[in-house]
């Protein structure tokens, strides 16, 4: 490691479990990193991390506004240590076929945004470079490799079923935390269907009429989206062998 960490992102030493230096002078230390990190956890379960302020984790702690810096140098210290305890542990794939690996690792990551829905909503600052979140890049490669593809395109490839499980998740949590009206289906389609039959959209008027344009995301929509990325995959898989 090199010997100056301010070479290195914010988070990445406390995040592999080494103590940071601290410039930050006073007395013994009465909690922990992981504490610290816990605490965070809860108030982004409770309000969402964009409302995760450092004052309000002290406050939760019961110290000062000063003395949480001993701890965490900073705000964007604190959410790469969040991101990687709260996506946790990699799955762990025994899978029959690649498909099956795939299927499962993508199903975890929208598990996981469900646990806890702020994850959706954290920038992406690069590639994966703290414990847990290595262990999920490692865990896909495995399926991926294993089916015949290089390291770099199990890579590319890895990158976009994560793409999809992350909006995936994000789009039915935001149909379900949505805050307006609840609305009764069948009312909708009786007052859209003559006038999507009036602007020429008889598709939509169609799928309507049969209860199939909703604005839920189901398991089977979740389940069809996928499908279609693997078969890309398989197409790709299927040429390197060729």
């Amino acid at each position: 490691m090199p010997s100056d960490e301010s070479q290195l992102p914010p988070g990445l030493v406390l995040a592999w479990g080494r103590p940071a230096k601290s410039h930050r002078l006073g007395r013994k230390p009465t909690q922990s990193v992981e504490q610290i990190v816990d605490a965070a956890l809860e108030l982004a379960d409770a309000d969402g991390f964009a409302a995760l302020s450092m004052p309000k984790l002290a406050q939760k702690l019961g110290l000062t506004a000063n003395a949480i810096y001993r701890y965490v140098r900073s705000r964007d210290e604190l959410l790469v240590l969040l991101a990687d305890a709260a996506w946790g542990p990699a799955p762990d794939l025994h899978a029959a076929d690649w498909r099956a690996g795939a299927t499962g690792w993508t199903r975890a990551m929208v598990d996981r945004c469900d646990v806890h829905p702020w994850l959706c909503d954290l920038p992406i600052r690069g590639a994966p470079m703290t414990p847990n979140l290595l262990g999920w890049a490692e865990a896909i490669l495995r399926v991926l490799t294993g089916a015949g593809l290089s390291p770099a395109e199990s890579l590319s490839c890895g990158l976009l079923l994560d793409g999809y499980a992350r909006r995936t998740a994000a789009a039915r949590r935001d149909v379900q935390d949505s805050t307006t009206t609840p609305v009764e289906p069948a009312a909708v389609a009786r007052f859209l269907e003559p006038r999507l039959q009036e602007l020429g959209y008889s598709i939509l008027a169609g799928l309507m009429a049969g209860d199939q344009y909703t604005d839920e995301v189901h398991d089977d929509d979740v389940a069809f989206g996928l499908e279609r990325i693997l078969d890309g995959i398989d197409v790709l898989i299927v040429r390197k062998r060729g």
